[in-house]
């Protein structure tokens, strides 16, 4: 059976720093990919081998468009980002990624939550609203677990 794309969600905390606060992000996207940018080593011996090492991911992903809506948690934290220039952890928060098609419990499914930060790439956009497109940088820095959907809370397994 296909898993149709809606069944895998993405919550970004956008209470960053303060109480969780978490918002779905995919309203107006047609794609979201975390990209794993593997670090890849190659190597060729005499015998005419060739070895293999993959040892890290930079994994990243793009949310663009995003378009600003007043009241939304995320739109105020983005503003704020442009607002005052923050830097270093004021841009740290987490993500958590659900599996929607594997219910652990009642409103409960599966999830990994895993620490972020947020690059916003340019604010302003056309005619159609004003966007705030911005990258997602995960560290690694995992938790497995299971995200209540309708409370919104993460719950550490």
């Amino acid at each position: 059976m296909k898993i149709q794309r809606k069944y895998m969600a993405h919550f970004l905390n956008a209470g960053f720093s303060g109480e969780a606060n978490y918002v779905r992000i995919g309203a107006d996207l047609e794609e979201y990919s975390p990209e794993l940018s593997a670090n890849v080593e190659k190597k060729s011996n005499i015998l005419g081998q060739t070895s293999v090492v993959i040892d890290s991911y930079q994994k990243q992903a793009e949310v663009s468009p995003y378009y600003a809506d007043k009241g939304d948690p995320l739109f105020e934290k983005l503003q704020a980002i442009i607002d005052g220039d923050q830097v270093l952890d004021d841009l740290k928060t987490d993500m958590v990624e659900v599996k929607l098609w594997e219910q652990a419990a009642e409103n409960a499914y599966p999830a990994v939550k895993e620490e972020v930060y947020i690059e916003v790439i340019s604010y302003g956009g056309d005619t159609t609203g004003y966007q705030i497109p911005f990258n997602v940088h995960y560290t690694g820095v995992k938790t497995k677990g299971t995200f209540n959907v309708q409370t919104r809370a993460f719950t550490a397994a």
